[in-house]
């Protein structure tokens, strides 16, 4: 694949390595993206308009992307596949995904197609020691994301991180990996560590110019729950204490505030003068694919004056996806598409669903609320874990389904 000059980083100094997260800066210090107004500025003084992807699944597994659907969360994901073919496979799988799903190669295909920015969702685990994608202790989080930091900056790429599942759950649903309800805006313990996750992040990438920001949460408060007014009016004040906390370590990076019931409302945020660095990131799937649909993001963004992103935008026809982001490039609003890849199509790149991966996907969707019922449901051993270790041979990029016309769509191209 063509290796494309950095085009958005500059000078050599924003070129230095800092995995270790303590680059020496001392003779050319690092400069950041800022803002001013509705605009991101780069460190030349360019407007940045944000296109590109997310990685997800990679760091928070999701089910469908796997061809599940009753098995949707993270956990549920890994206890499937450690009643189907037992934890320690189980967890030598999670090991070759982690290290086979995303690589070099897929960031330079990315940046291939004339994409500037990536979205890195991420499982708040990966950076404790509780039990997660087959680690106990000593978790791989920084390792992980220095990793995409490094091959982000080799290949002229912007990288903001995204905490998609946080402490107790932000949302209530399969997509935080909780138990079905936002403790998060409830529990004082996870709302602690919740804050001391992202001050050690913060602390860590303090002097990486490749990160453009910290996107504090994902789609918090699903629209299901009765309190659901008095769960959004606890969402700006956790906002302000986790702002407050990555501020005692970090004043260059700017932080991303999401709105509540998918990304969709803003109504809850009354002030958004407690920090200088914000920005506002809403979610959108399906319906119209015109201004009146994103009418209320463009209100409020022009109300409080700061930049707002399109975090999650997808799942849809070529047709949808091209009307739609000519709307928002028209008007300001710049996007990352989710995902990059997945099994089958509606991504980047798609995933060729292994030879009888379907028995894997019929246990995954029967009836295991017993052992009698896991029994009698689970297929032979050897032909799961071969499906699975086909599973890890098809995520490579090498073997991946580039999507072309899903990648014109969100203007962009692919290189031949």
């Amino acid at each position: 694949m063509k290796r494309i000059i950095p085009f958005l980083l500059g000078a050599t100094a924003l070129l230095a390595s800092c995995q270790s997260g303590e680059a020496d800066h001392s003779s050319n210090p690092p400069q950041f993206v800022t803002i001013s107004g509705h605009d991101l500025i780069t460190p030349q003084g360019e407007k940045l308009f944000i296109q590109g992807t997310n990685l997800g699944n990679w760091l928070n597994p999701e089910g469908y992307m796997f061809g599940f659907s009753k098995t949707n969360s993270a956990r549920f994901i890994n206890e499937m596949f450690c009643q189907l073919v037992g934890p320690d496979y189980t967890a030598r799988f999670w090991k070759e995904f982690k290290d086979n799903y995303i690589t070099r190669h897929d960031i330079e295909f990315i940046a291939s197609t004339g994409a500037n920015t990536i979205r890195l969702p991420f499982h708040y685990k990966l950076f404790t020691d509780e039990d997660y994608m087959g680690l106990t202790h000593q978790q791989d989080g920084f390792e992980r994301v220095d990793s995409v930091v490094t091959w982000c900056r080799d290949n002229g790429l912007y990288l903001i991180l995204d905490m998609h599942d946080a402490p107790g759950g932000q949302t209530g649903d399969n997509i935080d990996d909780s138990y079905g309800y936002p403790w998060l805006l409830e529990s004082e313990e996870s709302q602690q560590l919740f804050c001391q996750i992202w001050q050690r992040i913060a602390r860590y990438y303090k002097d990486e110019p490749v990160i453009l920001g910290y996107e504090l949460l994902n789609e918090p408060i699903a629209p299901y729950f009765p309190q659901m007014e008095e769960l959004n009016a606890r969402l700006e004040p956790l906002y302000r204490r986790a702002t407050q906390a990555i501020r005692q370590a970090d004043n260059n990076h700017i932080i991303l505030i999401g709105g509540a019931q998918w990304n969709g409302n803003f109504r809850p945020f009354k002030d958004g003068s407690y920090d200088d660095k914000l920005m506002y990131t809403c979610h959108r799937y399906g319906g119209d694919a015109t201004k009146e649909a994103i009418a209320d993001f463009i209100h409020f963004r022009d109300s409080v004056n700061l930049p707002m992103y399109m975090g999650e935008i997808g799942h849809n026809s070529d047709e949808w996806q091209a009307a739609f982001s000519r709307v928002m490039r028209e008007n300001g609003i710049g996007y990352t598409f989710w995902p990059y890849k997945k099994v089958d199509q509606s991504c980047f790149m798609g995933i060729r669903r292994p030879e009888n991966w379907d028995q894997v996907v019929k246990f995954a969707e029967s009836p295991r609320t017993t052992y009698k019922e896991i029994r009698e449901a689970r297929p032979d051993q050897e032909v799961a874990r071969r499906a699975m270790q086909e599973f890890i041979e098809n995520c490579k990029c090498r073997n991946n389904m580039p999507q072309e016309g899903y990648i014109h769509s969100v203007g962009l191209h692919l290189e031949r």
